[in-house]
């Protein structure tokens, strides 16, 4: 049994409510116009659903635990929404105004962004540099008071809709590839320029564009944390990054299993349910297994990130395994529709599309094995049988 407290039971039926009233509707328009209206962010804010851990002081509802941002990234898969990715906004880039904002940049950035009247996007990767952030050229130079930061960045999800970006350079490009920076630029600054909204494979209704920044002068006041502590800011926040991949892919794997389960029920082949026929009872029992057994797993590392005992090496287990078994079911799912799977009127073709950035994003799955690898043969590595 899975362990959600009443409050949090109550929370999953409220926002469960909200999607199907607020945002479920539109979804279909925002994929052809390839872009999520703001509105949406104003109506979740409005109704409490953005942002919630940060304190009452800011707007939030001052309860940090992660089962509510599991709760509503489990209900965005399953309502088919996850492509109006809040939990970008809120779990992904706001905690970073949060661990190294002071107190004047969290009462000046915070509570707009809970109410959905400020949009949040963060800028780490460039055209040469993804995983690698020792490879990242933009600069960030002092100038005065001030700072003059000069780069640019691509595939920066909620890039059009964004009025604050984290964006991360090189604070001693000559000496320290590891010394980054990380600053707010804010919606208008001069030197701040956007490109198109990029036309992806999947995740339509997401905006992701490129970002240009031509001598953009940025107060102190909008440095985030230490200069220069940048590289190790970003590296504290992987770990809930890629639970948050981790619980994504898993809800996402159980949606396409029950959608597939009921078309292979009503479907007929040769006079039966498609359902009848051993192939698809052994595949699809396999699938429900494994997404069962990662649904545990996942479960028992929001608990462990609950009390701070989350590991890099357990979020990276977890992000390999839940994004490797969803891409696994979608593409039983297509093959189980036939024809079916291949037209966009069913939910399994656009969930088959959608989902395969997720073996990329957050670190991709050959850079999740490098990690468990080098954990596996390093002089501290215990099997749980020691």
């Amino acid at each position: 049994m899975r362990s959600f407290t009443e409050e949090q039971t109550m929370f999953r039926e409220a926002y469960r409510k909200f999607l199907e009233q607020e945002i479920a509707p539109h979804m279909e328009r925002w994929r052809e116009q390839e872009i999520v209206d703001r509105e949406a962010f104003l109506k979740a804010g409005e109704q409490g659903f953005l942002m919630i851990w940060p304190d009452e002081e800011y707007g939030g509802m001052g309860d940090r635990d992660f089962r509510y941002e599991q709760i509503i990234i489990e209900e965005n898969a399953r309502a088919g929404t996850g492509e109006w990715f809040a939990t970008l906004h809120s779990r992904l880039v706001g905690p970073y105004l949060d661990h190294f904002g002071n107190d004047e940049q969290k009462k000046r950035f915070l509570p707009p962004c809970v109410r959905g009247e400020k949009i949040l996007a963060i800028a780490m990767t460039e055209p040469d540099a993804g995983s690698d952030l020792a490879g990242m050229r933009s600069t960030l130079k002092p100038d005065g008071d001030d700072f003059i930061l000069n780069g640019s960045k691509t595939y920066i999800s909620n890039g059009i809709n964004a009025d604050l970006v984290i964006v991360a350079a090189k604070a001693d490009p000559d000496n320290n590839p590891h010394a980054m920076t990380l600053v707010v630029v804010e919606r208008g600054m001069e030197g701040f320029e956007r490109g198109r909204n990029l036309d992806k494979m999947g995740m339509k209704a997401q905006d992701t564009a490129e970002l240009f920044f031509n001598n953009v002068r940025i107060p102190k006041d909008n440095v985030l944390g230490e200069h220069g502590h940048g590289f190790f800011y970003l590296m504290k926040g992987l770990a809930e990054e890629r639970l948050i991949a981790a619980v994504g892919s898993t809800a996402n794997a159980r949606r396409a299993f029950d959608l597939t389960r009921q078309f292979v029920m009503e479907r007929k082949v040769f006079g039966k349910p498609l359902s009848h026929m051993q192939n698809t009872q052994f595949t699809m029992a396999e699938m429900d297994a494994e997404i069962d057994i990662m649904q545990a797993y996942v479960d028992t590392c929001v608990t462990l990130h609950n009390k701070g005992e989350l590991t890099v090496n357990m979020a990276a287990k977890a992000k390999l395994q839940a994004t490797e078994i969803e891409g696994r079911m979608l593409d039983l799912g297509v093959q189980l529709h036939g024809g079916a799977g291949y037209m966009k009127e069913y939910p399994i073709c656009n969930m088959f599309t959608d989902a395969r950035i997720n073996r990329i994003l957050a670190g991709s799955s050959e850079i999740m094995k490098l990690i468990i690898g080098r954990d596996v043969f390093s002089d501290n590595y215990r099997s749980l049988l020691d």
